[in-house]
């Protein structure tokens, strides 16, 4: 199997887009939870803790991931301190692609190499 790298995503997103979806869903450490994240944030809005019970992730490391997931403009957060709910932001949505297709490679990786 060939290596795999930004270079392999074909969808025609802007280069910046798919170096930022690359580092922050593969390369970098808590890439699979965010992948968790950002697949449960796709279908309904959640709040924290919802994410935390629904994923069985740690509470802290559920807040860590959305606030560098916030910080790079792939979630909003609405509601005030108590009711805070996240979403997808609109620059996600549309660049879901470039998401779906790292996704899908990293599926296919693990499948070849079991």
């Amino acid at each position: 199997m060939q290596n795999q790298n930004v270079r392999t995503i074909v969808s025609h997103a802007h280069s910046e887009i798919k170096n930022l979806f690359w580092f922050l869903f593969v390369v970098s450490r808590g890439a699979n939870s965010r992948i968790r994240i950002m697949s449960s944030l796709r279908n309904i809005p959640r709040n924290r803790y919802q994410l935390s019970i629904e994923l069985d992730l740690d509470y802290k490391a559920i807040q860590h991931h959305l606030k560098i997931l916030e910080k790079n403009n792939l979630v909003i957060k609405t509601g005030n301190r108590y009711g805070l709910t996240y979403c997808i932001s609109t620059l996600f949505d549309n660049n879901e692609i470039v998401f779906d297709e790292i996704v899908d490679k990293l599926k296919n990786k693990v499948i070849q190499f079991c």
